[in-house]
Order: structure tokens, then sequence, then C-alpha cells
């Protein structure tokens, strides 16, 4: 039976129900370097399974149980919020072997990963990872602060074999979002006011064009609007999974 949870809105953490494990949907791409499953946790957490290793993306504790989830060998956390950045959750799935990549402000409080600056290019365990600025433009706080300052947070590029992958993070429709290259898979954030409208998303997406996209991070957002926005647009698939 699924667990109740007392939701309150924080950073747009609005959950009604922690899934149990091996609820999730999952999808399986095809790589020159074998196939890469991504499993849809919820919110803006992933888990990505690749040349036998497991890759954890933003776990948050509200949307599964993480001590019944499979073991990482690397964690990728975006940026400091606390639905981003839990780390009782993160401790459930570590090991004394899992490397973690981190942003500045995350290392503050999650010490001992790799920081990564915006610009930063790495490669950990053969895995390419590139970091993209990941910020707001337009949706500020009531102090006119925006809710994801620039410089803050990250969003990456994984490559897997021939297949580049970008998770956005919590950001808006940057121009440096929109000036990447070669991007097979995309999830971009929908969620108001801290993120992104349909709007915004399809801007991004017919100007980089990835081949799928993944509306993620989406809250209450109508997901019928990015549909109908994408609609004609020759190249990229629009693909809806449970990301609430």
């Amino acid at each position: 039976m699924f667990r109740l949870i007392i939701c309150f809105a924080l950073f747009g953490a609005c959950l009604a129900f922690a899934a149990p494990v091996g609820a999730f949907e999952e999808d399986v791409i095809k790589t020159t370097g074998g196939d890469l499953k991504i499993t849809f946790i919820g919110h803006g957490t992933l888990m990505l399974g690749y040349g036998g290793k497991i890759i954890h993306v933003d776990p948050y504790g509200k949307l599964t149980d993480f001590s019944k989830m499979p073991k990482a060998d690397l964690i990728i956390i975006t940026h400091e919020h606390p639905d981003h950045l839990d780390s009782d959750a993160i401790n459930k799935v570590k090991t004394d072997k899992t490397k973690l990549i981190t942003t500045e402000t995350v290392a503050k409080k999650l010490p001992g990963g790799s920081v990564m600056h915006n610009g930063d290019v790495m490669t950990v365990d053969g895995l390419k990872i590139e970091a993209v600025p990941a910020y707001n433009l337009v949706h500020m706080r009531d102090t006119g602060q925006p809710f994801h300052p620039k410089g803050a947070g990250n969003g990456y590029v994984l490559t897997f074999g021939d297949k580049r992958v970008y998770i956005a993070g919590d950001t808006e429709n940057t121009p440096e979002m929109k000036a990447l290259k070669d991007i097979d898979i995309a999830f971009l954030p929908m969620n108001l006011p801290y993120t992104m409208t349909p709007e915004m998303v399809s801007d991004a997406a017919k100007a980089f064009k990835p081949k799928v996209l993944y509306p993620y991070h989406t809250g209450e957002t109508d997901l019928s609007k990015i549909s109908d926005l994408m609609k004609g647009v020759n190249g990229v698939e629009v693909r809806l999974r449970k990301m609430k």
C-alpha cells in the first residue's frame, strides 16, 4: 500500500505518495557501448544503469525507500535545494566506493565529492560529464532574487557510447542550454514558479533539438501543453513519463 506523505510547498516538492521500489517506469536506450537503462523515479530523481554501473541523480527520499534501491557507483547532484540534495537518501545508496559529483554549494553540505563548476568537463570511470549552467532568467523570489542563481547549480551532459544525455537540473531556457549540440536525450524541468513553463521548454527544445525530450520535475503542469507545442517539430520525440 502506498504511504501517505504530508506535502509542503517547498521548492515545488509537493508529492502525494512515495512509490514502492519496483513501481517505476523504465526505458532502455541502445548505445554503441551497450544498453542504457533509465529508471524514472520521479520529480528530479533518476537512476541510470550502464555498463554494469548504477548512477543515481538527485536521489530524494520522499519518492521511495532508497535503502532498497541498487547501490550507487556514481551519484550526481545538480544543486543544494533539499528536494535534490537529500543526505539521508544519498547515504542509503552510497558505499565506500561510490563516486560523487557535486557543485561548490553542495560540497559545503556534502563534502568528499568532486566539485564541478559551470563549463567544467570531467571523466569518471570512462564516463564523460559536462557541467552546464542551470539558473533562472525570469522567475524570482519575493525578494527579487532568482530561485536558482547563476553559477550555483549545474545541469549535466553525460556521454554513454554514442549517446549524449542532458539532465538539466532546475533551470530556465538559458542561452547555454539553447546552444547545446548533438543531444540525443534531454530531461528538461517544467514546474512553475521554480523552473520552466511549457512554452519555455518548447523554446529550448526547438533551439537545440534533442532527439528525445523527457519533461521532468513537472509538478502540477499540464503535460499535454508541451506535446501540443512540439507538434510538427521534426526530429524531436516527446516522451511523457511519471516525473511529477
